[in-house]
C-alpha cells in the first residue's frame, strides 16, 4: 500500500491562482488535489487521461470545446473523457477544492516543472 498524506506533498501554482498537487499513483490510475482560488481560471486543454473528480468546496465552472457550461458544486462528481478539450473558472468567492482521479496515471503532468 502507498500512503501519501497531503500535507507531505507540495502544491504547484499551475497556472496564477490554480494550486495543484500530485497525490497516490498506482499503475491504472493517479490523484490529484487542486484548489481554484476566485476568480482563477484554468485554460482551455485536453489530455490523453480519463479525468474523473470530486469538489469538496465552492462551486467551479467546466467550459466545454462545444461552447456548454457545466457547473459543479460541493459534493458533485464529473467525468471528462481522455482527450475532452475543457477549461475550468471559479465565478465564486471561495475557493474551490477536490480531487481528480486519472486513468491512466498522470505521474508526470507538464504543470510540475
Amino acid at each position: 500500500m502507498d500512503h501519501v498524506p497531503r500535507e507531505s506533498v507540495d502544491s504547484t501554482e499551475a497556472v496564477d491562482g490554480a494550486h495543484l498537487a500530485q497525490l497516490a499513483a498506482g499503475e491504472e490510475m493517479s490523484v490529484q488535489h487542486f484548489t481554484i482560488e476566485p476568480g482563477a481560471s484554468v485554460p482551455e486543454h485536453s489530455h490523453r487521461h480519463e479525468q474523473a473528480g470530486y469538489i469538496a468546496d465552492g462551486t467551479l465552472t467546466f467550459l466545454l470545446a462545444d461552447g456548454e457550461e457545466v457547473v459543479c458544486a460541493a459534493g458533485d462528481s464529473y467525468v471528462l473523457d481522455d482527450e475532452e478539450v475543457h477549461g475550468a473558472e471559479n465565478r465564486g468567492d471561495v475557493p474551490v477544492t477536490g480531487i481528480d482521479v486519472f486513468s491512466p496515471p498522470r505521474t508526470d503532468p507538464d504543470w510540475k516543472d
